[in-house]
């Protein structure tokens, strides 16, 4: 039998968050887009996608649970939008990754930042009544460090700046507006929070290991593809880089309930199987793994753009590492006994008590998705549960 610390999230056997919407949920966002229907017609469609969802999670055999951010267009954006003192607003060029384009949106500053009231804490309502005892319900959101950079890309300084000529007084904002909203959550009955965060992942890219935060200096330009790029540096050392991402990340979450499990997600970009940056984690193992405040740690490893793992013998204390091992970007199923090899290498450095496997990212970190089938989905999950059970036996 089971023991209650295996419900105890991350779980032996997980998945990142985001999967394949229906092409009647896509249908049904087109419509409401062109305003052929109206919010409350498209919230039943999302309704229906999203029980049909955790119907398919519950018989994969996963002990978490989400709505798939079925809800959303973006990970990250739809979050932002919903804080108040964002809008969105539009850009020049949307987001750079290998040989694609995004759609070219973004969050803006309207005025100070705070996290009351937040759609998500609705959103989250809705899955939770899905909750087992051996079920866990978890929202996905960006990272506030996410949410710092996106407020300093080149179309957003000058509004950023206007509101919060100060960057600490802008973290000091960011952090109040998420405890409010993780008070809320809580108070939702979320018990597991994963912030989702790209800003490591683009840092150890040494093409724009720096870029993305706005100091309060001259932009420079260069001639990187990242998806988050603002083509501005906050200095000439990526550990100072690290430093106030840490800042972001730790102040936000500070006080959160002892109860609730937070993570975090780090990867190198995940839009219509591309990808955005290439590195090991080595040049920030000692600030992201030895001392961020989170639980745990899901990461990307499934190429050899995500390095070796000996950067995780930084990782403190008794946190977790969830291994991304199966990629969520391409339908063809990995090898299990080399992926099982590849779990026995991590232990090098972790124990294996203390390791997970999981896909390297989600299905569909945007609305569009990766370029695979839902069955292909599915089976990519199936192993994942299967290797999960062989290496963690109960």
């Amino acid at each position: 039998m089971a023991t209650q610390e295996t419900y105890t999230p991350p779980f032996r056997a997980d998945v990142v968050g985001s999967y394949l919407r229906p092409t009647y949920l896509h249908e049904a966002r087109a419509q409401f887009a062109q305003g052929k229907i109206a919010a409350d017609a498209l919230k039943a469609v999302e309704d229906r996608a999203i029980t049909e969802l955790v119907v398919r999670q519950k018989a994969a055999g996963l002990h978490v649970i989400t709505d798939g951010e079925f809800r959303r267009s973006w990970w990250h954006l739809d979050f932002m939008w919903g804080l108040n003192g964002v809008e969105k607003a539009a850009l020049s060029q949307g987001y750079v990754f290998s040989g694609i384009e995004t759609r070219p949106e973004t969050a803006r500053l309207t005025g100070r930042i705070s996290g009351e009231n937040h759609p998500f804490i609705e959103h989250f309502r809705f899955l939770m009544q899905f909750s087992e005892k051996d079920i866990v319900p978890r929202l996905t959101i960006p990272a506030p460090a996410q949410f710092f950079k996106e407020l300093y890309r080149p179309e957003n300084r000058d509004s950023t700046q206007r509101f919060y000529p100060s960057q600490d007084a802008l973290i000091a904002d960011i952090a109040a507006a998420y405890q409010t909203f993780i008070q809320e959550l809580y108070a939702a009955g979320c018990r597991n929070l994963q912030l989702d965060d790209c800003t490591w992942g683009m840092m150890v890219d040494a093409r724009y290991n720096n870029a993305g935060v706005a100091a309060q200096t001259s932009p420079i330009q260069n001639d990187c593809h990242c998806a988050h790029d603002a083509h501005t540096v906050i200095s000439n050392n990526v550990q100072e880089l690290a430093e106030l991402l840490l800042q972001a990340n730790n102040t936000a979450i500070a006080g959160a309930p002892s109860d609730l499990v937070i993570a975090t997600h780090v990867c190198r970009g995940n839009y219509r199987s591309t990808w955005a940056a290439s590195g090991g984690y080595q040049p920030i193992a000692d600030v992201l793994f030895g001392r961020e405040n989170v639980s745990a740690y899901y990461l990307e490893f499934d190429t050899e753009r995500a390095g070796d793992f000996s950067p995780l013998a930084a990782v403190s204390g008794d946190k977790k590492v969830v291994l991304g091992l199966v990629s969520s970007k391409t339908g063809e199923l990995e090898d299990k006994q080399t992926v099982i090899e590849r779990i026995r290498e991590a232990t090098r450095y972790i124990p294996l008590e203390r390791l997970c496997l999981s896909t390297q990212c989600g299905f569909a970190s945007t609305e569009e998705g990766n370029a695979l089938t839902e069955e292909q989905q599915w089976a990519k999950i199936a192993l994942v549960t299967e290797i999960a059970d062989e290496v963690w036996p109960a």
